[in-house]
């Protein structure tokens, strides 16, 4: 399975471009009739539940099918609760709970779980906070008895507060402050919607807060809300329900309830008066954009169901009216948007764009309100409601499908309805919806007098003189915390973690295959018995294959082929698609491409019929491929303004330059306008054939079922009388470079060393795999733990090897604070160094193998990762027994050739620098650390230019 990100903006204008006759042929051919669609079902979470004597609410959900559990503990406590002046408090705090406690040294819970082939997080939410870990079934009483551990022990110093906040000071840097529109929508929509309640401070805070915090700041919040009575306990996964109720009575029933109240917030956000605009800056962005916000209720109230089908209705899909109005007929919006409320307390609905190259907010404001006020006026159609539906159920299936999704499922509920049920009844309260329901809605809440609009724009566009409309940071003295402090215990006084129980086998799946008559091969592997079908479909190719200049071709005819065939338009897939409740995404990697579709189980086979289409008889109309590559020029021009996506897109040709693959594979400014419809048809033409093909189909089927879907959907697919075209030549001649790209007044750097690396039928591949996950794959990697957890200086670091069949890549990427990124590439290099000159601990190396066999199997038990696996397997010319013996292949791997690989295939001395940001923040260091370096501000960037600059 081929996947490129989707560009999530959309086209400028219409060209006038005359039609093709296959694009007229699709114009005026007859309507095809709706594909019947079957209604969806989503299967119900079963668990159980009790209250502990001590308050705390455990839920309990057994699967027998898989061999891992989750375990997840919400808090009643999120970003509504942060103490006034402190606003990113609970999150911070979130943080603060992965390090140590009075029995576990800090980064404990990464050994449980990340080091024996499981992983863990958390979110701060609104309205809650939750933890939650997946690890091999026979670990789940030390994941309970680490759970207990950081509720009632957790240790809070000055050390571990200032180094994890420094980390969060750099997550909100990469997420808000360096992301164009990082401020739109964490901070404008928020603080210009509400005036009173504290929905309104922005959960990730602000620098300014974050410094003003104090250890007895935090002391005291965990005093507050960290409390059995303000938590729920959630385990899902395969466990014997006794054994596991004798556990949770051992490690948390025990656990005191403390004295006194939990605080809540009763503030009540006034209703609106009136309407309001108000205009909100920040640097650059590339392309104006607005929301429209209403007051709407809370998330249990009995309007919501209504109010969720409504906002599906509005921007789910393709065939979503904003979509189809703002982006595709009027071409004035490059995205849209809308949102439910999904609060605890009263909170938003609202809907918004970025808009298109050249048009304006003033614009997108008048099409947004139309669009409502189509709603408030009339009636949806039956097929509306119906679409929206389909949609909102197939995507709970999804969700289901993995053991930590159900239970977030039921935390969620409780959460923000207060009913663990409500997880369950919800999805039977959408299907009630009737369209006098969402009119009544739209007209109750979204009234035209009560509407707040925010506009983001340039800051270069503010009016000389006018203030700032960001409500200011109080100033707020610190607590006094005089309350208990726990320490880490001596290492001979601490309390064991309990023993690891037996493990679970593994069922592999087992995949079958056929050829058809036309050479199309089908593979076929079960993957649950949840109701649902992925397909995917690969053909080779690839961005390899684009024309000298024509950087783009394969991925703009990829996105294409959901655009319209000849017999059904752009519209029409979408509609037909989405009313099915499927997902039909195409995309193009290096060396293929694929069509992949997502869908229940009942309708599996008439959205195969749709995928055979699409997949056979482009369009390819004129007015479609101006209209997507606009999308994608306009998408490039927001990308060219993250430090992240700048450094990416260098990558390729400073890696592979003079080669095949050394251009971008989506293509750039200077590429795109010159690709005609020729280039795609024939793109499609010699690589979209059946012998050039493999078909996947995982999910709930049996070999003789999933053939019997092939055969009918792509058996009449005709086989060319000539060869596919041979794969282009392996990029060689490689030397390493140097370029820093200007970007000012971003919010951070991006930090890449790459080279290329093998391939996948590499007889190293393996040993490579290893090396790289003990660099640079997970919490625990050694990048991750130099740069993140000892020193604070990015949200995380990491490294990918990327092995493919005629080239492969190595990078280590990294984004911090500007004037870090020289230290950021010194320690990088003395990482890589000491991969190479001495042997990983066997520990270390054990628990890095067990996060590739965990990672791999946790993939088998999903329909799509099942796919990937499988289809990059075929494409690659690997056998597909490797699902059977990847883990003993992995484990098979020694320290001394972990240390062989990194010294023949990771020498930093052969890394190219690649670093993205705000050079004179930079500063000195980095000439030191990239000596030579070609220095390009962003607006002279020529990615199709050698020196890559204009």
């Amino acid at each position: 399975m081929i996947r490129t990100a989707k560009f999530a903006f959309v086209a400028a204008a219409l060209s006038t471009t005359a039609l093709s006759p296959v694009a007229l042929a699709a114009a005026t051919a007859p309507t095809k009739p709706q594909v019947a669609a079957a209604s969806i079902k989503a299967p119900p979470i079963v668990y159980q539940q009790r209250v502990l004597s001590n308050g705390m609410k455990v839920f309990t959900s057994r699967d027998a099918t898989t061999p891992n559990v989750s375990v997840q503990v919400w808090y009643g406590v999120g970003s509504k609760d942060d103490p006034r002046g402190r606003s990113g408090f609970a999150h911070l705090f979130e943080h603060l709970m992965f390090k140590a406690t009075r029995n576990m040294p800090s980064e404990t819970l990464d050994r449980l779980t990340e080091d024996v082939g499981g992983f863990n997080n958390a979110s701060t939410w609104d309205d809650f906070t939750n933890y939650y870990e997946v690890a091999p079934a026979n670990h789940l009483e030390r994941l309970l008895w680490a759970e207990s551990d950081r509720l009632k022990s957790l240790v809070i110093d000055e050390n571990v507060f200032s180094s994890e906040r420094d980390v969060v000071k750099e997550e909100l840097r990469q997420r808000v402050l360096a992301d164009p529109y990082g401020r739109f929508f964490a901070l404008s929509i928020p603080q210009q919607s509400f005036t009173t309640h504290p929905y309104q401070r922005p959960g990730i805070g602000s620098i300014e807060e974050l410094d003003a915090a104090t250890v007895d700041d935090v002391r005291a919040f965990h005093q507050t809300f960290y409390r059995p009575d303000n938590a729920a306990l959630i385990v899902v996964g395969n466990f014997d329900q006794a054994k596991l109720d004798a556990m949770i009575d051992q490690y948390f029933g025990g656990i005191a309830k403390p004295a006194g109240d939990i605080p809540k917030v009763t503030v009540v956000e006034p209703a609106r008066s009136g309407p309001k605009t108000v205009s909100t800056y920040g640097p650059n962005v590339p392309l104006p954009a607005l929301a429209i916000t209403w007051l709407a209720p809370a998330a249990a109230d009995k309007d919501a169901p209504a109010l969720t089908v409504l906002d599906a209705i509005l921007s789910a899909g393709k065939s979503s009216r904003l979509y189809d109005s703002l982006v595709y007929e009027q071409k004035i919006a490059q995205s849209v948007f809308s949102s439910a409320p999904n609060n605890a307390q009263p909170g938003l609905f609202y809907v918004g764009a970025i808009m298109a190259g050249g048009k304006t907010v003033q614009q997108g404001e008048t099409a947004l309100r139309a669009q409502v006020a189509r709603l408030r006026d009339g009636l949806i159609t039956p097929a509306e409601l119906a679409e929206a539906k389909a949609g909102l159920l197939a995507d709970a299936v999804r969700r289901r499908e993995e053991i930590d999704g159900r239970g977030f499922a039921i935390g969620y509920a409780l959460m923000t309805e207060g009913d663990a049920a409500r997880a369950n009844a919800n999805l039977a309260a959408l299907q009630a919806v009737t369209a006098t329901d969402v009119q009544r809605v739209a007209r109750k809440y979204l009234a035209d007098d009560k509407r707040t609009v925010i506009r983001y724009l340039p800051e270069k566009d503010r009016p000389a003189g006018e203030k700032d409309a960001t409500p200011p940071i109080p100033k707020v003295a610190s607590v006094k915390y005089d309350g208990p402090v726990t320490t880490l215990a001596p290492e001979g006084e601490r309390q064991a973690p309990p023993p690891i129980a037996p493990p679970i086998p593994a069922t592999l799946p087992t995949p079958a295959e056929k050829t058809l008559a036309n050479g199309l091969r089908v593979i076929v592997a079960k993957s649950s018995d949840l109701p649902l079908i992925t397909a995917d479909l690969t053909v080779r190719g690839g961005a390899s294959s684009d024309p000298t200049g024509l950087a783009g071709v394969s991925s703009l005819t990829a996105e294409l082929l959901t655009e319209g065939t000849a017999t059904r338009s752009a519209t029409q897939v979408a509609r037909e698609t989405e009313a099915l409740g499927a997902n039909l995404e195409a995309g193009s990697g290096w060396e293929a491409a694929s069509l992949t579709l997502s869908v229940t189980e009942n309708n599996a086979a008439p959205a195969m019929t749709i995928m055979a289409d699409v997949a056979q008889n482009p369009a390819f109309a004129a007015t479609e491929l101006d209209r997507v590559r606009a999308e994608t020029l306009d998408s490039l021009s927001v990308a060219y303004q993250r430090p992240g996506s700048l450094a990416s897109f260098a990558a390729a040709p400073v890696l592979y330059a003079g080669s095949s693959y050394g251009h971008v594979a989506g293509g750039t400014p200077g590429s795109l306008p010159k690709i005609k419809r020729t280039d795609l048809a024939k793109t499609h033409s010699a690589y979209w054939r059946p012998d050039n093909a493999v078909l996947v189909l995982t999910g709930n089927l049996t070999p003789e079922a999933g053939f019997a879907l092939a055969e009918k959907a792509f058996g009449d697919w005709k086989k060319p009388a000539s060869p596919a075209p041979a794969p282009p030549a392996a990029p060689s001649g490689y030397q390493p470079r140097n370029v820093v790209i200007d970007l000012p007044g971003t919010g951070q750097a991006a930090v890449v060393l790459a080279k290329p690396a093998i391939t996948r039928t590499d007889p190293n591949y393996y040993q490579g795999v290893v090396a790289n996950t003990v660099l640079g794959v997970g919490f625990s990697s050694r990048l991750n733990q130099e740069i993140r957890i000892k020193r604070g200086l990015s949200y995380g670091a990491g490294s990918s090897l990327t092995p493919q069949g005629r080239f492969g890549g190595f990078s280590a990427r990294v984004q911090t604070k500007n004037p870090s990124a020289a230290e950021v590439v010194s320690l990088t290099r003395a990482e890589l160094t000491r991969l190479a000159s001495e042997p990983a601990t066997a520990g270390e190396l054990t628990a890095r193998k067990s996060v590739l066999v965990g990672g791999f199997g946790r993939d088998l038990g999903t329909s799509e990762g099942l796919a990937n696996i499988l289809g990059n397997l075929a494409v690659y010319g690997v056998p597909l027994t490797e699902i059977q013996t990847y883990a003993a292949k992995v484990e098979a791997v020694t320290p001394e050739e972990v240390q062989a690989f990194a010294k023949t295939q990771l020498d930093p001395a052969q890394m190219s620098v690649i670093v993205a940001g705000d050079a004179k923040a930079m500063g000195e260091d980095l000439a030191k650390v990239a000596p030579n370096a070609t220095v390009i501000p962003a607006a002279k960037l020529d990615l199709d230019s050698p020196t890559l600059a204009k």
